[in-house]
């Protein structure tokens, strides 16, 4: 137990800069007191305590602001940054070293009484506000931007922005030359404690795709194009007409 607790701290210390001691995180973070309150609610869960699950999440929710069904899975490692508003639906499954930001929804879209929320991969980051419905699966490794929509599946290592949610390859996203923030070193790996695994989570959120201006440069190629067509269009016409008129003058003179 005591294991599990050191690595879910280390792992709020890795992701957050501004976290300055284990102290402060143990003390004042609530996305680390909404899992150790899933935790203990999944346990009451499993065993079919389903009334004290529901009443232990419900305590977590008025503490914490964050709200998770204590029949969620969830796996090593969850950041959860700020956290307030953030909703982890019951059948919802999150893989190892997944970070999400506050306002975040795993919700489903389906009234009926089996898989219907999100499966998030390893490696996940979701930004603020992100909304993520139904029974998908967002593969590992990838980014879902802030306040996106996302409804379909998305393949590892992508990046998802906008409304609905738009899928690109992060290998096509090339990020601005920066240092990126190395996680703390973890005393306690040494003793094989440490495997936090959030070394590749960069959060270059200004080099996402931006899908509003891409549809207008778009636009603006395409009324380009229907421009040239018409004035080649409308050249060629009017060399018709002089054709025409000079074979008509040359009938005229010979009358």
């Amino acid at each position: 137990m005591f294991k599990t607790l050191r690595r879910d701290i280390q792992a709020f210390l890795d992701n957050d800069p501004a976290a300055r001691s284990r102290l402060e995180i143990l003390l004042t973070y609530p996305g680390l007191h909404a899992l150790w309150f899933h935790r203990l609610a999944h346990a009451l869960w499993r065993r079919e305590f389903y009334f004290l699950g529901r009443l232990v999440s419900q305590f977590g929710r008025f503490f914490t602001g964050i709200e998770i069904h204590p029949g969620a899975r969830i796996g090593k490692c969850l950041v959860i940054d700020h956290g307030m508003g953030t909703v982890i639906g019951e059948t919802a499954e999150i893989g190892d070293n997944v970070l999400l930001y506050h306002n975040v929804t795993l919700g489903g879209v389906d009234l009926i009484k089996m898989k219907r929320h999100p499966t998030l991969e390893d490696h996940v980051v979701v930004g603020a506000g992100a909304q993520i419905l139904g029974p998908i699966t967002i593969g590992a490794h990838s980014r879902i931007g802030a306040n996106a929509v996302v409804v379909k599946d998305v393949p590892p290592e992508s990046v998802v922005v906008g409304v609905p949610g738009r899928t690109r390859p992060r290998s096509a996203l090339q990020p601005p030359p920066t240092v990126l923030i190395q996680p703390r070193p973890d005393p306690h790996e040494a003793m094989g404690h440490g495997d936090m695994g959030h070394e590749d989570m960069d959060l270059h959120h200004n080099v996402s795709p931006d899908i509003t201006m891409e549809m207008l440069q778009e636009m603006a190629a395409r009324l380009n194009a229907v421009e040239l067509e018409l004035a080649t269009l409308h050249r060629e016409q009017w060399q018709e007409a002089d054709e025409m008129a000079m074979a008509q003058g040359f009938e005229g003179a010979n009358i």
